[in-house]
């Protein structure tokens, strides 16, 4: 079925590039260490608002959060400038109930260019549309917040997203202008959008799928480094739940789950929902491509209460065996 081009997007798409191109130039040969910095802060804040935030509390529900932290994090969405919170979760869990077939926003089973950026540059189908029209999105519609951020969304953004962090370093330290929205906007933006992208493209397409060999989404530990921890996507396909989005108990590549856990300990988080280690075996057994060493799992990387469970599980493997 021929698409609609969204031709807006396109233009913009190849401004973003050229100005993240130039930016990367810039922070080479003539930004000041303070720029840097910030573009790199910028960069981390804006991975944990698509990871902790609209991803695993508001998409999947993996855990609660309080006001102070819906807050937080609604703030580092908007910085991503990746669509307001409701439209980005409705999105998803068409994503997660349909996943790479004709509803899916961002099929990978068309291709990783398809999957990476091209549905962007895409109007929507119908098709999806209606998908998303069915889905239960009560729980954000009763979450002033998110309903706050999606009313006022074109207002915020751009000054969010854009504005304020070219106007950091230039009010703050006399950064040129120029180099602050050509580091701290365009390039920092254009980043983390790939960032983000890289998920549904090559967390789609390259790795291994040790918990599901029926689907498409693998094991990537690189998009996970660049993501803070999204690459153990087959993983999350199999247990969405599990505000770790990976088995593993220890940050490793997972950096968000380390944000998540602070916020735990101060109390702005609960209710973490976690996947018991016998279903995760269950799991591998069933349905697994047999890369997963079920009696490996790397006991330092867990959690001490996980970890218990493990010695536990391979003192009955040996009673057994």
């Amino acid at each position: 079925m021929e698409r609609e081009i969204a031709w807006k997007k396109v233009f913009f798409f190849v401004y973003l590039h050229l100005g993240a191109l130039y930016g990367l130039y810039l922070i080479l040969t003539e930004a000041s260490w303070l720029t840097c910095f910030w573009f790199y802060f910028l960069v981390q804040i804006s991975t944990q608002g698509t990871g902790a935030g609209v991803h695993r509390l508001w998409a999947h529900r993996a855990y609660k959060a309080t006001v102070p932290l819906r807050l937080l994090l609604t703030f580092y969405q908007t910085l991503t400038f990746q669509k307001d919170i409701y439209d980005w979760v409705r999105d998803h869990r068409v994503h997660h109930k349909y996943s790479d077939t004709e509803p899916d926003p961002h099929n990978a089973s068309n291709g990783f260019f398809y999957s990476h950026m091209g549905w962007l540059m895409l109007k929507k189908t119908q098709c999806t549309i209606d998908k998303g029209k069915k889905l239960d999105l009560s729980d954000l519609e009763a979450d002033p917040i998110v309903m706050f951020q999606r009313k006022y969304y074109w207002y915020l953004a751009p000054v969010i997203a854009l504005g304020m962090p070219a106007f950091v370093p230039w009010y703050f330290w006399g950064e040129r202008f120029v180099v602050s929205w050509y580091v701290c906007s365009m390039f920092r933006y254009c980043l983390t959008l790939h960032g983000t992208c890289l998920v549904n493209s090559a967390a789609h397409i390259y790795g291994n799928r040790p918990y599901d060999k029926n689907i498409l989404p693998t094991q990537n530990l690189l998009v996970s480094y660049i993501t803070n921890g999204e690459g153990f996507h087959n993983y999350h396909h199999a247990f969405p739940w599990d505000y770790k989005a990976a088995e593993l108990g220890s940050y490793y590549g997972n950096w968000s789950t380390a944000f998540i856990d602070f916020m735990a300990r101060i109390g702005w988080a609960y209710d973490l929902k976690s996947v018991p280690l016998a279903m995760v075996e269950k799991r591998v057994k069933r349905t697994g491509d047999g890369t997963h060493n079920v009696w490996g799992w790397g006991d330092k990387d867990l959690h001490p209460d996980d970890a218990k469970m493990v010695e536990i599980t391979h003192t009955r493997a040996s009673q057994t065996g």
